[in-house]
């Protein structure tokens, strides 16, 4: 007795067998949507075999019966889409209705048989009983259907086969729809390919003896062929050449009129399918069954009572009109030709609304202007020098010339079209959008791409850039066109790279999304070969590189983290990218890499250059943050940059940038400073600098110095005070170059102690005071701020020697123009250096007299200074009103600022002497100046009123002055003294001396008055 398979073992084989078919009847490309539900029914029935094999299934012959019926129906359905699988669409698609039913019919029959193996099973099946119901019933009432569009054709394909119509405008008609249907061009290339599939489909069914299936496909073979799409190509231009020749024989004629019989009696119009009645009278099909369902029962022509109402195909007719047709198409074609030819606008355009016509009233057009050359001329002429509305429509013709067209595109590529094209991307939108349909209608074959044009674009260096320039056009459907050939295109690294280069993106981050390690640094290490000016680099984090490129740091590879950190510090310059990077936690792994003691000095050199673009122009610590944007603890940041500059197997690669980052950071925060000078001896690192090989690096140590030398000047002084020291830094203030060195250099002298008089000396020895002035000349704003400060040093007002030296060198006309400066700092150090200098006018400007031997020579009359009382000059006493600044020093005090206001009083109090304040006092009334001093009463800071104060009671000692201005002060003063003790104290003291000043004076005049009278 023969041994039974174990019933486990057919439930496995089964299941493997449902498996495979239900995937292969998702790959059927034809009638997806029946096959689809097939495949997800017996998706559906795995999990029930499974649970089977999970379970104790009875060995019983109903058992058995029930999985030999599911089986066989199985092999059925997976018969069933091999069969299909890979045949002919045109076949798939005539047959559509007939593999619907296989469908429904194999469908139901599984159901069934599934329900016949749950009733044999029905205690095992019980927990999942509901599931296996439901599946069941509903394969077992499968309804399946063939798309409605479908139906159509094949119902039309049938009733003309019925009716025996195998005309060429009815073959035509039904090739265009069945090969539309099934996604095909209908084009010659393509529709020979899809007959001669459909050929193979008839001579099976030959072998298989099928005779009523033979019969039907013969007939619609015939039928299709008959369109001008399917005939050959040779047969096409004999075609046209005989046509022709016929033409020929009507010289200059524009149309060949139609002959009588070809008019329908009922329309008046050339027909197009003429059907003749049982009366011999012609008429236009659908004419005629319109008249018929009016209720109208003569004949249209003769109006004879009609007994036979039927009509057949008049197909001798039918065909004459056709030649007609075609010989009308050969004279419009030549008249084209000749049009085009004469180069004049209205003629082009008219040669192209005719083009586009005979297109579209027949395939057979395309093949015909090809072969009567109008597609070679058509794409020279988009050189010609013709309108804007010529080009438009030409670029359309040509479009609608080679859509679908394989020779017409061959032809347009053997003209050089590409390259012809191209200048129109570039154009206005609307001749652009039109130009980018036709490259995209170009490069689109039957199946897809055509690989070798797309290749031949990409080979044209501007084709690249111009469409990534039309992504930006706000007309949506060119952009979206242009993408999709960009996309295309960019399925090779040179062209995406080509691309970036043009600033689109896109493709390069999606290929580092997407690809390996090996691809990731191949694409980056391309970007960092690139010229990336502020768009790329925009774009760049815009589109999502960053977070990829810290990706790339954080692994293992050295490759792969000295490619990405060479482009983060590129990206890293752009603001905006700056707030990506550090929103990206890329800070802490950049610094993690920095003090890394093992890492090569490529990759710290970079990490450095990365912390100094994020702490630059003025940025500092902002975004010097961890992932959770909290301000990292910088001190170990700031004393591991210093170390750099210490160790000395650091490279200048390294050392320049930690020194850019270093001075970053320290010039936004000054505790920062304050820590690097204190607890890193920030001071005597960055002094051994100066003397360093490197100028980048003595540059950035002249910066730093400049902010640390607010903390430990001291020390700084003794080391300039070395030999060769100072040199260097007079040099730094002479970069004239170089802004920001000379503004740090200048700022470093003036943080230093002005009691260093040697340092002074030196510096006038060594050129530095000329180059300090020169820079208070023509250096930036900040330098020359700066400058100024540094100007103290040698207008100290007990360095007579140095104050000289200031003024020999030109500095007093520099100074009184800066007082009309519209920086505020400016004009106030202005004025504060020309008081440094005006304090010690008075005693330089003593007469003493002249001798000659022991006898006394009279003098020649001198002018006398009105404020001093001498001999005075800008050159030999500084004086302020033989350098006419007093005026401008008054509207510094008119003009209301505090900062220039109180360097304004303490200038004009020089001309004031406290022993004898008469003549200074008259000066300053003579110049308007005693009236905005007491406005400062008013509205001034109290620095800046006890300044005023002290002035006024220097003035007041005057009685003129009293006369004066008395009156106009007392009320401010009043109001002073009026305050309380505890508010502006010495204030009210002074205020009270002022007044008090005002009293005496006012008395003493009414006594005089009193006795005088």
């Amino acid at each position: 007795m023969t041994d039974l398979v174990p019933i486990g073992t057919i439930l496995a084989v089964l299941t493997k067998q449902i498996i495979k078919t239900a995937q292969a009847a998702k790959d059927v490309v034809f009638e997806k949507e029946s096959f689809k539900v097939l495949g997800e029914h017996l998706h559906d029935i795995e999990p029930v075999l499974k649970e089977l094999q999970s379970q104790q299934l009875s060995d019983s012959p109903a058992t058995r019966q029930a999985l030999e019926s599911l089986e066989t129906n199985v092999k059925k359905a997976n018969n069933l889409v091999e069969k299909y699988k890979g045949r002919a669409r045109f076949y798939l698609l005539v047959k559509c209705r007939h593999i619907v039913k296989e469908i429904q019919e194999v469908t139901r029959e599984i159901g069934n048989s599934l329900a016949e193996f749950s009733f044999a099973n029905v205690e095992v099946l019980s927990g999942i009983s509901d599931q296996v119901n439901r599946l069941q019933n509903e394969m077992q009432r499968a309804e399946l259907e063939a798309a409605q569009s479908r139906l159509q054709i094949v119902d039309k394909l049938n009733q003309g086969l019925s009716d025996q119509v195998f005309d060429k405008d009815f073959a035509n008609d039904m090739l265009k729809q069945i090969a539309r249907a099934v996604g095909i061009p209908v084009e010659p290339t393509s529709i020979s390919r899809e007959l001669a599939n459909f050929k193979k489909e008839k001579e099976e069914a030959e072998i298989r003896k099928e005779q009523a299936e033979v019969l039907f496909l013969e007939q619609v073979i015939e039928l299709l062929s008959r369109a001008d799409a399917a005939r050959d190509y040779e047969e096409l231009r004999k075609q046209y050449f005989q046509r022709l020749k016929v033409v020929e024989t009507y010289p200059g004629e524009e149309c060949i009129k139609p002959f009588k019989p070809f008019f329908c009696c009922i329309t008046g119009q050339v027909m197009i399918d003429p059907v003749s009645l049982c009366t011999g009278t012609t008429c236009e099909r659908e004419a005629i069954k319109t008249w018929f369902k009016c209720g109208k029962t003569t004949d249209p022509e003769t109006f004879e009572v009609l007994q036979d109402f039927s009509y057949r195909p008049n197909i001798q007719l039918r065909q004459s009109i056709q030649e007609w047709r075609e010989l009308n198409y050969c004279v419009k074609i030549r008249s084209c030709m000749t049009r085009l030819l004469l180069d004049i606008d209205s003629s082009v355009e008219e040669a192209l609304d005719d083009m586009r016509e005979l297109v579209s009233d027949n395939s057979i057009n395309k093949d015909w202007i090809s072969i009567g050359g109008l597609t070679d001329v058509a794409v020279t002429t988009l050189d010609g020098r013709v309108t804007e509305s010529v080009q438009k429509k030409l670029l359309a013709t040509l479009k609608d010339i080679i859509e679908g067209h394989t020779r017409n595109k061959d032809i347009f590529i053997e003209n050089q079209g590409i390259e012809r094209i191209l200048p129109f991307l570039a154009m206005d939108s609307i001749i652009s959008k039109t130009a980018i349909e036709l490259l995209h209608e170009v490069l689109l074959d039957t199946s897809g791409w055509n690989t070798r044009y797309c290749q031949m674009l990409s080979l044209h260096s501007n084709a690249i850039p111009l469409l990534v320039s039309l992504l930006k056009i706000p007309e949506n459907e060119t952009a979206r066109i242009a993408e999709e050939i960009l996309v295309k295109l960019c399925e090779t690294d040179d062209n995406i790279i080509c691309a970036a280069k043009a600033n689109w993106f896109a493709p390069l981050i999606s290929k580092m999304i997407k690809g390996s390690v090996p691809v990731r640094i191949s694409m980056v290490r391309e970007l960092v070969g690139m010229e990336l000016d502020e768009e790329k680099i925009k774009l760049l984090g815009e589109e999502g590189i960053i977070p990829l490129l810290i990706e790339m740091a954080s692994e293992k590879k050295i490759e792969s983290k000295d490619m990405s950190l060479q482009a983060l510090v590129k990206l890293s310059a752009f603001p905006p990218n700056k707030h990506l990077i550090a929103a990206a936690a890329g800070v802490p792994l950049i610094l993690k890499l920095l003090f890394s003691s093992h890492m090569i000095a490529v990759v710290v050199a970079k990490c450095a250059e990365i912390i100094a673009n994020l702490s630059s122009n003025g940025d500092g610590t902002k975004f010097l943050v961890d992932e959770s944007g909290i301000l990292l603890d910088l001190e170990p940041v700031t004393a591991g940059l210093l170390a750099f500059q210490q160790n000395i197997n650091s490279l200048d690669v390294v050392r320049k940038p930690a020194l850019r980052a270093l001075l970053g950071i320290c010039q936004s925060e000054a505790a920062l400073v304050k820590s690097a000078v204190l607890s890193a001896s920030g001071v005597p690192v960055v002094l051994g600098l100066l003397d360093d090989a490197n100028q980048e690096i003595r540059e950035l140590a002249v910066n730093l110095l400049f902010l640390f030398s607010q903390h430990e000047p001291e020390g700084v002084v003794e080391y300039l005070l070395k030999p060769r020291r100072l040199e260097a830094l007079v040099g730094f203030l002479e970069s004239c170059d170089k802004n920001k060195v000379q503004m740090a250099a200048a700022g470093l002298l003036a943080n230093l102690p002005k009691s260093k008089t040697l340092l002074t000396t030196k510096l006038i020895e060594l050129g530095g005071l000329q180059a300090i002035l020169d820079i208070i000349k023509s250096g930036s704003i900040e330098a020359k701020e700066n400058a100024l400060s540094a100007l103290f040093r040698f207008t100290d007002p007990t360095n007579l020697e140095s104050q000289r030296n200031v003024v020999e060198l030109g500095a007093y006309p520099l100074l009184a123009d800066l007082l009309k400066s519209d920086s505020v700092t400016t004009s106030a150090r202005a004025a504060a250096l020309l008081g440094d200098l005006s304090m010690r006018t008075q005693e330089l400007s003593v007469m003493s007299p002249r001798r000659m031997g022991c006898i006394f020579i009279p003098r020649a009359r001198v002018m006398v200074c009105p404020a001093h009382g001498g001999n005075c000059s800008v050159k030999t006493t500084f004086c302020l009103l033989e350098g006419n600044v007093v005026p401008d020093l008054v509207k510094l005090l008119q003009a209301k600022v505090h900062a220039t206001a109180y360097e304004a009083i303490q200038t004009l109090s020089t001309l004031v002497q406290e022993d004898s304040p008469y003549r200074g006092a008259a000066v300053l009334h003579d110049h308007g100046a005693i009236g905005p001093t007491i406005d400062v009463l008013r509205w001034g800071s109290e620095s800046l009123k006890g300044e005023a104060l002290g002035l006024l009671e220097k003035i007041f000692k005057s009685t003129e002055m009293v006369d004066s201005y008395g009156s106009m002060a007392r009320l401010p003063l009043v109001n002073l003294t009026g305050r309380r003790i505890s508010e502006y104290g010495h204030l009210q003291r002074k205020a009270a001396r002022v007044l008090l000043l005002i009293e005496r004076h006012s008395r003493s005049s009414m006594s005089l008055d009193d006795a005088g009278s």
